[in-house]
This record gives C-alpha cells, sequence and structure tokens, in this order.
C-alpha cells in the first residue's frame, strides 16, 4: 500500500507544483518544470516497482507533467511557446547526459563511499536519455501539434474556442501516450527484459497515462483561469 500512496502523493504534489509555477511565474515557471522533469524522469525510469497490482517503472507521472505543461502552454500562451518547452526539455536532458557521464569518468579517490553507487545508477543513464530525447520529442511534438487540430475542429464545427477543452486536453494526450509509452518501452527496455516484463511495463505505464491525463484535466482548467484573471 506504500507505493500506491506515494504514487498518489506524487500525483498531487507535483500537479500542484505545475500550477504553483504557472500562478507564480508564468511560463518560465513551466519551462522550469519542463527542464526538471526530464532530467528527474530520467533518473526515476529504471527503478522497478509493484503498485496498483501491476509491475511499473516510476517516472511516470514526471513524463506525465511534461504533457501537462505543454497542453497548458498551448492552452494559455500559444503552440510557439508549448513547441519551446519541448526543445528545452530536449536540451536538459542533453546537458544531464553529458554531465551525468563526466561523473563516473573520474578516478574516485581512496576515502569515496557513493562512485560504485553513482556509477551503478547512471550506467544506464545513456540509452535511457537517448531513447527519452528521441521519444519525447516525437510524441511531445506531436501532442503539441494535434492539441491544436482538436482546437481547430472544435473551434470550428462549435464556433467557440474556449469550449471543448476537456477534448482537446484528453484527445491530444491519450493518443501521444500510446505512442511515447510503445516507443520508449521498445527502445529504452528491449534486450534487458524479457517479453512478458515489456508488456506489462507498456501497460501499466499506459493505465497510468491514463489516469494521470484524465486528473490533469481539472489542473488546465485551473490554469487557464490564472489566465484569466492575470489579463482582466
Amino acid at each position: 500500500m506504500m507505493n500506491e500512496l506515494l504514487l498518489i502523493g506524487s500525483v498531487v504534489f507535483i500537479y500542484g507544483a505545475v500550477l504553483f509555477a504557472y500562478k507564480f511565474f508564468g511560463k518560465t515557471g513551466l519551462y522550469c518544470v519542463s527542464a526538471i522533469a526530464t532530467v528527474l524522469a530520467n533518473i526515476e525510469v529504471v527503478i522497478l516497482v509493484n503498485a496498483f497490482g501491476m509491475e511499473q517503472t516510476l517516472g511516470n507521472v514526471l513524463f506525465a507533467a511534461t504533457f501537462l505543461v505543454t497542453d497548458i502552454l498551448s492552452e494559455c500562451e500559444g503552440k510557439k511557446e508549448a513547441g519551446k518547452a519541448v526543445w528545452l526539455g530536449v536540451f536538459s536532458s542533453l546537458f544531464f547526459l553529458v554531465l551525468s557521464q563526466s561523473w563516473i569518468a573520474y578516478i574516485p579517490a581512496e576515502s569515496d563511499t557513493v562512485h560504485g553507487a553513482i556509477s551503478q545508477v547512471f550506467s544506464n543513464t545513456p540509452r535511457m536519455i537517448i531513447a527519452s530525447l528521441v521519444v519525447y520529442a516525437v510524441s511531445q511534438l506531436f501532442d503539441v501539434w494535434l492539441y491544436h487540430k482538436w482546437w481547430a475542429f472544435t473551434g470550428k464545427r462549435f464556433g467557440d474556442k474556449r469550449r471543448f477543452l476537456w477534448l482537446r486536453n484528453n484527445g491530444s494526450t491519450l493518443i501521444s501516450q500510446i505512442l511515447n509509452t510503445l516507443l520508449f518501452t521498445l527502445f529504452a527496455f528491449w534486450g534487458m527484459y524479457d517479453a512478458k516484463t515489456l508488456i506489462s511495463i507498456f501497460l501499466s505505464s499506459y493505465v497510468i497515462y491514463i489516469f494521470t491525463s484524465l486528473l490533469d484535466t481539472p489542473v488546465v482548467y485551473l490554469a487557464r483561469r490564472i489566465k484569466d484573471k492575470k489579463n482582466n
């Protein structure tokens, strides 16, 4: 039960942090959250846990938060700003990849007690981050594109650009998360786990993304309300 409570707490904390960052720092705050989330998710993703009856990797909530960030930026700031957050995430991951690999390249002092653990954790990091970079860029850019396609469709069909936020939010994220989950599972874990575990990772990750996507819809509405209040 501890793992389940921690995951639920992570959703509340991370989504709350996204709203806090937007309220007090605007789009700059969201850029910061996007950069932090992409780096930390690439560390978390190497950890396997059991929760809600499924074996799953950590990092799913943080990855979901990056989709929440781009949806808020798309809704409140524009397509260009959402795309900027994606490329900032790519840059952050590359920066972290180079720096983390330099840590394990150092020759440790005789009194060092952490180099072995650091090396064990980050020896798998290059594969994870390279897989994440490709998948993140493809799925996030697709998500931004699809968000605005849904927006154009509902705006033209119903003549009101503010309506159906829930549709463009979930319609873009749920579809793009299928692409994200499938590609990342294959690129990051192929050869590391057997087929049964890969399928379990894919299904559990996507189930989590379904819930995180549905849960982030009220957050996008709240973010739009924050934007409206700032404009008034």
